[in-house]
């Protein structure tokens, strides 16, 4: 049973009692014979009840009730409370409202420890990841130089290739800054997107002229999933967009088969298009697409960094989809070939 007011447990006790004085006043008269007296019973049962309930209301109020509102003051002070509040809390004596009260800030600090320890773990993963991704191109530069210093400097053709190969590293770091750099404003917001009418259909064959060298590396075709025979007007950022189908067709490729595709298909959806990139490459294993999206995270972690990048291209590409409050979706099977899929809003 809960007593929740000091009153409801002053009376209860104070009642218990005076029965109590009653009842032994009437039991005592029993036993030594002496003759009841109604008038005097009534009185003690009606002066016990009373004193013991103040009496115990105060002891209550004063040194249990008392130490709970400060309690109870205190946590309501580091939730911001109103004036009006704390005015409330002054005067109330219900335990249901101090639970309350209570629970709802254990259960926002529980919350705010368990967002302290998820940041805690991204963070280290984060640094790692990041330590990781320039250590290789710093050891190559650093082999490079090294090589170069033992006497390969004096050798016109060594050291051209070292060099070379140096100054491929230091691109790679300088792509992973950037990228990061990207992701970084897209995800506080900082960078805007630029929205305006333009040609989608036109933007992938800009992107499919820009990376037509790397494709042909792999025998790869890059292609059309039809002819389509009128401008896609769409609403968003064209650079923007440009970067996300770019981010899309260079993963396409670098994952896919010798004398592979990769195929982009446009699909009317009302007021959307539902732009996918298609390839029939290595696939995602299904325990590995629900992470896909996230930075750093590599399928096949030896072979990604065989064939370079920064691993923030598809977060990237995310984050940018969201800016634009469409959505992004992949659908693949190992070994079969993986598609992405993303929507833009119709030009009107």
């Amino acid at each position: 049973m809960r007593i929740e007011k000091p009153e409801v447990l002053a009376t209860l006790v104070a009642i218990a009692l005076g029965l109590l004085t009653s009842g032994g006043y009437w039991l005592g008269t029993a036993i030594l014979s002496i003759e009841f007296n109604y008038v005097l019973a009534l009185a003690l049962l009606i002066g016990v009840t009373s004193l013991t309930f103040i009496f115990v209301r105060f002891v209550i109020q004063q040194f249990i009730y008392a130490k709970v509102k400060l309690i109870y003051k205190n946590i309501h002070e580091l939730k911001l409370g109103s004036d009006e509040e704390e005015d409330l809390i002054a005067r109330t004596s219900d335990l249901r409202m101090v639970e309350r009260e209570v629970s709802e800030w254990a259960e926002e600090r529980n919350t705010e420890i368990r967002e302290l320890k998820e940041r805690e773990a991204f963070r280290r993963e984060f640094i790692g990841n990041v330590s990781h991704e320039l250590k290789t191109p710093i050891f190559n530069i650093q082999g490079y130089i090294l090589t170069l210093l033992d006497g390969a400097l004096d050798d016109p053709k060594i050291n051209k290739k070292y060099l070379n190969r140096a100054n491929r590293s230091v691109d790679r770091m300088i792509a992973l800054v950037q990228d990061m750099d990207v992701l970084n404003k897209l995800e506080s917001g900082v960078m805007d997107v630029r929205k305006q009418q333009f040609d989608v259909l036109k933007t992938i064959r800009d992107v499919f002229e820009m990376l037509e060298d790397k494709a042909e590396e792999k025998s790869i075709k890059l292609k059309l999933k039809k002819d389509y025979d009128r401008p896609m007007k769409v609403e968003g950022d064209p650079h923007r967009i440009e970067q996300v189908l770019a981010n899309l067709v260079v993963n396409a490729v670098k994952y896919g088969k010798e004398k592979g595709y990769v195929e982009v298909g446009i699909f009317d959806m009302d007021d959307k298009f539902l732009i996918e990139v298609a390839d029939n490459g290595m696939g995602i294993p299904e325990t590995d697409i629900p992470r896909i999206f996230e930075r750093f995270y590599r399928v096949d972690k030896s072979r990604s960094r065989d064939v370079g990048g920064s691993g923030l291209g598809l977060a990237i590409v995310k984050h940018i989809v969201d800016a634009h409050k469409q959505t992004i979706n992949v659908r693949s099977t190992s070994g079969v070939g993986s598609t992405f899929s993303f929507t833009l809003k119709k030009a009107k």
